[in-house]
């Protein structure tokens, strides 16, 4: 795969408001057979534009910050230093809301993770969760890949405990136990989802970046073309059953494919790969 492909999988959970989000982690460290469990080695990159993954509160307080977003988050971090125990929790969840807004999401997890521990209510767990998720996908090193993988994993177990029937719960932490040494957790977790909701975009989306990642490009093309079967508006989808298409030497359905996406996709980063992709169908 090209490498600015690579680069527009990498940056999949920086597109804002998706739900289809893919951990940087799972695209740059090691290929994996998603059904035999055999490795090979990926070429892997990046920056990370998270926090600094410490735990401590201070270094969470005093982040990198530009001038206008510390005056932002100074006034939400001494509210929530002087907050009596029943005021800390929204106050928490103010500032990981903020550190959120701000691209800061080793610190929103924090805060999050100080509002479950204050309330550990089913929200607050699964926000948790989700905000921890969001961090790993944005994780370079390992060492910290993995410790905020396995917050990522605590918290949507306790969610999980609370509610079973959370399949996107399941469908993102399958994704955490890609890199550990129990890969196939994560893929027996997304073939339940499925066979609780064999329509489930999530875990179709993340099976097929799986395959993708391990260059089986046909499975890749059948778990796209389920989605849009039943999600023909999923422009995320598309786009990657384009890519598969083009990965495949199928180059006239690619092209059809990739023009749909361009018409439809407005996001800059993926306008730009459809470009660098028709310019290699060209040649």
């Amino acid at each position: 795969m090209k490498k600015t492909i690579i680069l527009v999988c990498v940056l999949a959970i920086a597109l804002v408001g998706t739900l289809y989000s893919l951990p940087k982690i799972v695209v740059n460290s090691k290929s994996q057979d998603v059904e035999g469990g055999q490795q090979t080695e990926q070429a892997s990159g990046g920056e990370s534009t998270g926090a600094s993954g410490s735990n401590s509160e201070s270094e969470h307080f005093n982040q990198s910050l530009t001038p206008e977003q510390k005056q932002v988050i100074d006034p939400l971090r001494a509210s929530f230093v002087q907050a009596t125990a029943d005021a800390k929790m929204q106050a928490a969840i103010k500032l990981s809301e903020t550190f959120g807004q701000f691209q800061k999401f080793d610190s929103a997890a924090y805060y999050a993770e100080q509002a479950a521990i204050l309330d550990p209510s089913l929200e607050n767990q699964i926000r948790t969760a989700d905000r921890y998720y969001e961090a790993y996908g944005f994780a370079v090193d390992e060492e910290k890949a993995k410790t905020l993988g396995e917050k990522t994993r605590t918290y949507y177990k306790k969610a999980l405990d609370q509610n079973p029937e959370l399949l996107s719960a399941k469908a993102n932490m399958a994704m955490t136990y890609v890199n550990t040494a129990s890969p196939m957790q994560g893929i027996m977790l997304l073939r339940e989802v499925l066979d609780a909701d064999p329509t489930n975009e999530l875990a179709l989306f993340n099976l097929g970046i799986l395959s993708m990642r391990s260059n089986q490009y046909t499975k890749a093309v059948e778990r796209f073309r389920q989605i849009l079967l039943n999600h023909p508006s999923n422009t995320k989808a598309q786009f990657y059953l384009g890519v598969c298409l083009v990965e495949l030497g199928r180059d006239e359905e690619a092209s059809e494919v990739l023009a749909d996406v361009k018409k439809k996709e407005k996001d800059p980063v993926i306008q730009q790969a459809i470009g660098e992709l028709e310019q290699r169908l060209k040649k």
